[in-house]
């Protein structure tokens, strides 16, 4: 029988360090449970919640400032909704929140170039948010259903986005716009965001950009099929029949080698080998899964079981579950944090 922590203990890794961090950085894990409206700060060496952070009525995903002092968490309210919450994760305690109005339903989220960046499912939108300033500094619509979950490049000047309803993926890029020929002499050039729409399926959710931000996978969670997107290319390059009914989370191993898809539907965690597009096992998880988060040393994985009430930890040598872990109800957003 796979152990079971108790509700006192939560799921944990090794001291990490994120590329160009010194010695001295500690990293903690962040886990959002939906049902008691929590945040849980867990330390990895003891393994124990060092604190659980009240927060809004409907959390689904959280992120961690770069200095790993702070955390944001969407309150989403399937697209009704309209708050960031902003956690204090060194003194513990929740901030003044963010009100994203008039972008309704932030979800996906992510933090890069000191600003936080985020989909507004309900506005068919994307936003971003800067605590220097405490405003919202910019927004683009996508025009497309459901805008649900979002990467940014490092450098901010691209944006992916999985739009549920419509079946697409979009690809914002920041673009330099050169004065035309029968432009003015002397006409000043201007930045633009360009959308590229790329078609997959409805249902489309999950995603995750491989480690050189070449390729671009998702899964659908009504045809069971995996997308993947040529991004230099903006078009997708191939279709694989997975039959991952229900697909949910899908993320890509640190090195690239390994694809993990989780599904509400199904007691499987899928795994496919991202090179030869085959699938490498189904490994039983429980009654259903959503988030996924990786070791960032690619020893370990953590499904949260959300039907389960507990985050499956898997070995990614043996694809063996080795640990289930109470994290109370609904567990779901995962992420890390950095402290230096």
């Amino acid at each position: 029988m796979v152990p079971l922590i108790s509700a006192n203990v939560f799921l944990a890794t090794f001291i990490h360090l994120a590329p160009g961090c010194h010695a001295q950085s500690r990293g903690f894990l962040l886990a959002l449970s939906k049902t008691d409206h929590t945040l849980a700060i867990v330390d990895p060496i003891t393994l124990h919640v060092t604190a659980r952070i009240p927060v809004g009525s409907d959390p689904h995903e959280v992120i961690a400032s770069s200095d790993g002092k702070t955390a944001y968490v969407t309150i989403y309210g399937g697209g009704s909704l309209h708050e960031l919450n902003v956690i204090d994760l060194v003194a513990h305690k929740p901030l003044s929140s963010v009100d994203t109005r008039p972008l309704f339903g932030p979800h996906g989220l992510t933090f890069v170039a000191g600003k936080v960046w985020f989909s507004a499912e309900g506005s068919k939108s994307v936003g971003r948010y800067d605590p220097a300033t405490g405003k919202l500094d910019w927004s683009m619509g996508t025009g497309q259903d459901r805008t649900h979950m979002i990467w940014v490049t490092d450098d901010g000047k691209r944006i992916y986005t999985t739009n549920v309803s419509s079946g697409t993926v979009s690809i914002l890029t920041d673009t330099l716009i050169l004065p035309g020929p029968s432009a003015p002499v002397g006409a000043p050039s201007r930045e633009d965001w360009i959308q590229t729409v790329v078609p997959t399926a409805r249902g489309s959710e999950g995603f995750d950009v491989s480690p050189d931000g070449s390729e671009l996978w998702t899964a659908s969670s009504e045809d069971g099929a995996i997308y993947v997107i040529d991004l230099a290319a903006k078009k997708l390059k191939t279709k694989i029949d997975a039959k991952v009914s229900g697909a949910n989370r899908l993320k890509i191993s640190p090195d690239g080698k390994m694809v993990l898809i989780s599904s509400l539907r199904s007691s499987d965690l899928t795994i496919y080998d991202t090179r030869s597009h085959k699938e490498i096992k189904r490994l039983k998880i429980g009654r259903g899964a959503a988030g996924i988060l990786m070791d960032p040393d690619g020893s370990r994985a953590f499904v949260a079981c959300t039907p389960d009430n507990y985050v499956a930890v898997v070995n990614l040598k043996t694809l063996e579950v080795t640990q289930h872990v109470d994290v109370g109800g609904g567990p779901d957003g995962l992420a890390w944090a950095v402290h230096y």
